[in-house]
């Protein structure tokens, strides 16, 4: 993008030392260090990006665009020497999302818009991996998934990119419907409708609501492709089959794409879908939910079989993200520590009890519940009894709500902090153990597992 559509199109009050030229990156950090980028100072809880501006010339950017800053003569003798401008905005948020407007506008490549309450990162995945197979694709990297990544993620997608798998994520009600603004997908896609985010929506049905305000984005002629199996949407999918384009994917109910004959083992899952075999490198059932997507997109871009087969087995999970690592000790650490909410954890916990050999389950606060704090905790602490897990430790002041619902029926012990809960599960960790380590992002769980790498 050049420097004069950035002005033109981030609403700008004014560009200091105004220049000619192309920008080759956007990025709101002032450690990626890139040569023609474009710096959006934002601020956040803790920091003023505004404030980092010479830190991100100096690390390559050409351009910087914020909404607090004072003229001063250095800085304009400085931007006239070096040949860099400064866009001045009244929000850097909007103009971040105005400039991703007009980006979306100049590519005629197809975009794809995944939401829901989990699995939205893995079947990101692997749609990514099925289309690249043949399109030039690009996908949201990482967790930017928000009002900040998204727009990021459209201005850094490769000029010759085909197709674009955008992921959306949300806390509130109005959030997605302003991504889905911005990216006006060709393709939606609803992963389930969960418990995550309920203590700020409410209830499950305003977080569908939530979730389907993705369809106000949605191109007139495109496609909703849902997960029928869940309650809610297949619901709301018997009162508006005919009012959209949709495409279902299930296990249970009759849907367009229905896996049967599902096995899972370990590693691996593989299951039959219109006489066709797939195979997926993770178990689990929610991975055959996440693959179910991937066969749906792959044929609905008309991709040979080999390539929506071969997408699916060769797909990679985003770190953090029930990661396998076996130790040379013959021990497994399931790492799944970047998130959880209710339904994640439940996969999780029956995955792990899927496997062979002692389990124990390493379980964190989940966060964003409200008023069914107590209650969805305690949900998880009679899963893990119900499942079989051998040993549960807890760590966290609502995660101690799953070791009251589990103590005296398995072995179950509640710590305060992470480095407790390392010191025990180093004195008690057998050959041959499986390990589960799943909690809420700022519970940094992260610790505990590089503790046992």
């Amino acid at each position: 993008m050049n420097i004069k559509n950035i002005y033109e199109n981030s609403n700008a009050i004014k560009i200091i030392n105004k220049i000619d030229g192309h920008i080759t990156n956007f990025t709101n950090d002032t450690r990626k260090r890139k040569k023609d980028s474009c710096y959006i100072g934002i601020k956040g809880e803790n920091n003023d990006g505004n404030l980092f501006y010479m830190e991100a010339f100096k690390n390559g950017a050409k351009v910087v665009i914020l909404d607090n800053y004072k003229e001063n003569k250095n800085d304009l003798k400085y931007l006239e020497d070096n040949n860099k401008s400064i866009i001045i905005v009244s929000d850097t948020i909007k103009a971040l999302g105005n400039l991703a407007k007009y980006k979306r506008s100049t590519f005629k490549s197809d975009v794809l818009a995944i939401t829901g309450s989990a699995g939205k990162t893995s079947t990101k995945d692997i749609i990514y991996s099925v289309l690249k197979k043949e399109f030039k694709a690009y996908k949201t990297y990482g967790n930017k998934n928000n009002h900040i990544g998204l727009p990021l993620t459209i201005l850094n997608m490769d000029e010759d990119s085909e197709i674009l798998v955008l992921e959306m994520g949300m806390n509130h009600f109005k959030e997605i419907s302003y991504l889905t603004s911005i990216a006006r997908p060709n393709v939606a896609i609803i992963t389930n409708i969960g418990t995550a985010h309920i203590g700020n929506l409410g209830s499950q049905e305003n977080i569908l609501k939530a979730k389907l305000e993705i369809l106000e984005g949605l191109d007139k002629d495109g496609y909703l492709i849902i997960n029928n199996d869940n309650q809610l949407l297949h619901n709301w999918y018997l009162e508006n089959k005919d009012k959209y384009n949709i495409i279902t994917i299930g296990i249970n109910e009759q849907s367009d794409y229905l896996a049967t004959d599902i096995k899972t083992d370990e590693n691996t899952s593989t299951f039959k879908v219109l006489n066709k075999d797939y195979f997926v490198p993770v178990s689990g059932k929610h991975f055959v939910y996440n693959a179910l997507m991937g066969i749906a997109v792959g044929n609905l871009y008309h991709e040979e079989y080999k390539s929506i087969y071969e997408g699916i087995k060769d797909f990679e999970l985003s770190s953090n993200r029930m990661n396998i690592i076996s130790r040379e000790s013959n021990i497994t650490i399931i790492d799944d520590s970047y998130n959880a909410n209710y339904d994640s954890m439940s996969y999780a916990i029956k995955y792990l009890a899927s496997l062979p050999g002692r389990k124990i389950a390493v379980l964190g606060s989940m966060f964003e519940l409200g008023k069914y704090t107590e209650e969805l905790h305690r949900k998880i602490g009679k899963l893990v009894v119900d499942e079989g897990i051998d040993i549960l430790l807890t760590v966290g002041n609502e995660a101690k709500y799953i070791y009251e619902e589990a103590k005296g029926k398995i072995d179950a012990k509640h710590f305060s902090n992470n480095t407790a809960a390392i010191k025990f599960l180093k004195s008690i960790i057998n050959e041959g153990d499986y390990i589960l380590i799943k909690a809420s992002n700022s519970m940094k769980f992260s610790e505990i597992v590089d503790a046992l790498r």
